[in-house]
């Protein structure tokens, strides 16, 4: 199992959204919780930076040894939940994603080798990265015929507006 899958699976029932925190039209995530969320994930990171410099990276991002969860949990540092949380959000990073190549080291917990990026994971994360970019570039391309559609209705409210008072 990697540490990706790990890391997935443990945080699964804590990321499975519920109706607290929606949008009542939308039903999707409100961005306050969004928001809420990103922070708790980058503090969480950052906990973890700080303990483990030499692995959790952003700077130097390379692929996290198979297991690595049950090794930070078994140095007893941190909380098993800051852990999950941490772990999550930086194996799903564009940029951990991105130094997921075939044949590349996976890391330990000194920052040593132990063990490679395998074809199989290196397709994943290629897949993972068209979708992250292909979610990324829907969502600009709705945002804006949004900016559009605003536009266009501002234009219309105030014709209509210049309308009404050079015929009252």
């Amino acid at each position: 199992m990697t540490a990706e899958k790990t890391a997935t699976e443990n945080t699964a029932a804590e990321s499975t959204p519920t109706s607290k925190g929606k949008s009542p039209s939308t039903g999707n995530p409100s961005s306050k919780s969004k928001s809420k969320n990103r922070a708790a994930n980058s503090a969480a990171i950052a906990t973890i930076s700080e303990h483990y410099p030499e692995v959790f990276n952003r700077n130097s991002v390379r692929p996290l040894k198979i297991g690595i969860q049950e090794d930070i949990v078994a140095d007893g540092k941190l909380s098993q939940g800051k852990i999950k949380r941490a772990l999550a959000s930086y194996v799903r990073s564009p940029l951990y994603y991105k130094a997921l190549k075939a044949g590349a080291d996976r890391i330990d917990l000194k920052g040593e080798a132990a063990g490679k990026v395998s074809e199989q994971e290196a397709e994943h994360a290629k897949a993972m990265l068209k979708k992250i970019r292909d979610s990324r570039n829907e969502r600009i391309k709705k945002e804006r015929e949004e900016s559009r559609e605003n536009a266009r209705q501002e234009r219309f409210n105030d014709k209509l507006s210049q309308l009404l008072q050079k015929g009252g």
